[in-house]
């Protein structure tokens, strides 16, 4: 049996191992891998290794710094089962997975315990990413370096950004800033021209590797439920504490990522036809608020209270201070509330940290702090 399993994650790593290069591939030079007039070739392929291997390779210290920390206070889990996602841009973009997972096999008795585990994969992580990252600012490529992906900018030379993103006619994908990139950008290399443009960040893999694991890190260091920033919080601050931390936490970013998803100009754009389709989309976006809070509240009642309010408070503060959030997040906090829960589960030992591990959990909160973007994905 245990012989399966780790045939089975094996096999699922040497499918993400093919996944994300297929995927590095495609974002680091604009073509598709097996369709397509112009398609990616093998040295495109092997090229991609420079996105697949260091991306990979961060992960990976993030799982196994999980695993043996469980390992470590004698908790039974397994190796890490990767998770292999390529669609080739048909339906989405794609980084080649949705990440990695390790289970934990029995109970996690302390603060201590979820502490500890909790809080090591994302420092490890993030420890390797900044290497990966200052790599990748260190040695940026020249600034022609982009003709080898779009040759069609040649003509413009290097001002081509004065020509090529015209507004309304291309579509480009950027990333939304966080502080680290922010601080690289802007005060660590020292010669401009070889920054890229943003809409060609995508092209640079050590830079995209680097970007994609702060995202993942983020994302995991959320103070919300089971995820990593939820056991760090739990730890931290106990059970009462922590469950109105969730709470405030979880609602605060359910409202960032429907804020102007339906505004005040759609009404004002409104038809005797249209009127309908409004109003059907306003019920169902509050039915999703219900559903996403379907597990941080009891009653019914409850639920449809927390969507209706929080749909006209989104409403107005977009309307009334043009601000907009960011709808990509209202997937995952699906996920999180639907599925994750939104809440920590219980330990029959409440004994607080001590003294280093409460100054580890104030690194892990600024490590979150300097690897979250507001708008990590950004479609122009």
């Amino acid at each position: 049996m245990k012989n399966n399993h780790l045939l089975a994650q094996l096999g699922l790593f040497v499918v993400t191992f093919l996944t994300t290069t297929l995927a590095g591939a495609e974002w680091m030079f604009g073509r598709f891998v097996f369709w397509g007039e112009e398609r990616a070739s093998i040295d495109d392929l092997i090229a991609a290794l420079q996105f697949s291997v260091p991306f990979l390779t961060i992960l990976s210290f993030h799982e196994f710094a999980h695993y043996f920390t469980a390992k470590y206070h004698h908790i039974k889990t397994t190796l890490p089962y990767y998770i292999p996602l390529w669609t080739g841009f048909i339906l989405m973009p794609s980084f080649g997975t949705m990440g990695a997972f390790i289970r934990i096999k029995s109970l996690i008795h302390s603060r201590r315990e979820y502490f500890d585990v909790g809080v090591s994969g994302p420092l490890a992580g993030f420890l390797v990413a900044l290497g990966v990252i200052w790599y990748g600012f260190t040695y940026l490529p020249e600034p022609e370096y982009i003709f080898q992906v779009h040759p069609e900018y040649e003509e413009y030379g290097l001002e081509y950004a004065e020509y090529v993103y015209d507004e309304g006619e291309n579509i480009t994908f950027q990333f939304g800033d966080n502080l680290i990139y922010w601080w690289f950008k802007n005060y660590y290399v020292k010669d401009k021209d070889r920054l890229p443009h943003p809409n060609e960040m995508i092209h640079y893999p050590f830079l995209l590797a680097g970007y994609l694991s702060l995202f993942f890190t983020a994302l995991n260091l959320l103070p919300i439920g089971q995820l990593d920033g939820g056991h760090v919080l739990f730890a931290l601050f106990g059970e009462k504490i922590s469950i109105w931390i969730n709470r405030v936490a979880f609602t605060l970013f359910i409202f960032y990522a429907g804020l102007g998803w339906v505004n005040g100009s759609m009404l004002a754009d409104l038809t005797t036809e249209s009127s309908l389709s409004f109003l059907f989309i306003i019920a169902a976006y509050i039915y999703f608020l219900y559903m996403v809070v379907s597990r941080m509240f009891e009653t019914r009642k409850e639920r449809f209270m927390f969507a209706g309010i929080m749909f006209s408070v989104q409403y107005l503060i977009s309307d009334l201070m043009q601000v907009e959030g960011y709808s990509g997040w209202l997937f995952f906090s699906f996920i999180l509330g639907r599925f994750l829960g939104v809440y920590h589960p219980k330990v029959s030992d409440n004994r607080p940290l001590d003294s280093k591990r409460i100054v580890v959990g104030i690194i892990a909160i600024v490590v979150f702090v300097l690897c979250f973007s507001p708008k990590p994905f950004i479609i122009v």
